[in-house]
């Protein structure tokens, strides 16, 4: 960790927006760079639950210090229920995501992701009762037509590394809801302790099925893949407490930019016209929802503190 503040010690003395912006092109780097190593990995023989498993192991190593630091008392919950779910969602969509990435070109897969916002719009007003008005709903309506440019349904034949990318997409957005359901009474280093202790053993099982003794460079490459994790989530988490989304998110489509120069440099792949275009179609619906979100957040807030000040007038200072 204290190598990677020391790294990131230019970046952190730069103004607060620059910071932000910064942290999300570094995280996109780290995710693209990951996606690409997954792609090899699997094209050098592991099967795909292996590659989860071992992604799992080299994740909970890097939370390690993690316990050193708080001790177990961090883990005390009484909604292990909640965490299974989390864990669950989280482990269906990194598998269902891996998948993708290895038969799809990576562009195509990153473009197809960005759907999950959209995804996590709509549950959000069935799971945690928002609601969403006349805007985001179009901006809904928008980004799905992006997926469908993408998808082109009728015109092309769906793969099934398509349907796998979508997938992800929804468990990711079912993941990310039980998330705000935990943060309500939950720590963040619990919240990221637990989900690795419970996907552990679920990714488990299904990689001792197709075990394939990984060679010296493959292990070194799991390990590379679990530092460019932890590094991507934590840049991604760090540019977002930093700012509001709506500033930060127009920086994420550089996943898709990068994924798309790693895929034509070390595999050969040159996603077509249809995928950009769909991409920036669901893009720019994503970018709306936040900005509508943060919008609706902040007169939340206000609404809040003008209510809380207005009581404690009504109170007076006799109380």
């Amino acid at each position: 960790m204290s190598s990677l503040r020391l790294l990131l010690k230019p970046v952190l003395a730069a103004p607060v927006v620059v910071q932000a912006a910064s942290l999300m092109i570094l995280a996109c780097l780290a995710f693209s760079i990951m996606g690409g190593l997954i792609r090899s990995v699997s094209d050098s023989g592991m099967p795909v639950f292996e590659i989860v498993f071992l992604r799992n192991v080299a994740g909970l190593l890097f939370i390690l210090p993690l316990f050193m630091k708080t001790g177990l008392g961090a883990l005390k919950t009484k909604r292990i229920g909640f965490y299974t779910a989390r864990s669950f969602f989280g482990f269906v969509s990194m598998l269902s995501w891996f998948y993708a990435i290895t038969v799809l070109p990576l562009a195509d897969a990153v473009a197809l992701n960005f759907t999950a916002p959209i995804f996590t719009t709509i549950l959000a007003i069935f799971v945690l009762k928002e609601i969403v008005g006349i805007r985001r709903g179009s901006a809904m309506i928008v980004g799905f037509l992006g997926a469908m440019i993408i998808l082109r349904p009728g015109l092309e034949e769906l793969s099934l590394g398509s349907y796998s990318a979508i997938f992800s997409a929804v468990t990711m957005a079912c993941s990310v809801t039980c998330v705000k359901l935990l943060s309500r009474t939950e720590s963040t280093s619990a919240i990221v302790a637990w989900t690795q202790i419970l996907i552990l053993p679920m990714s488990l099982i299904p990689a001792v099925m197709v075990w394939v003794t990984p060679t010296l460079d493959q292990l070194l490459a799991i390990g590379a893949i679990g530092v460019l994790a932890t590094i991507g989530h934590l840049s991604f988490t760090k540019s977002f407490s930093l700012v509001d989304a709506s500033i930060v998110m127009p920086f994420d489509f550089f996943r898709l930019i990068f994924s798309a120069l790693i895929g034509f440099m070390f595999f050969m792949q040159e996603p077509d016209l249809y995928t950009y275009i769909g991409a920036a179609v669901i893009f720019a619906s994503s970018i709306y929802i936040a900005i509508r979100e943060t919008r609706v957040s902040a007169l939340a807030e206000k609404k809040e503190v003008a209510a809380q000040t207005a009581a404690e007038t009504h109170a007076g200072p006799g109380r």
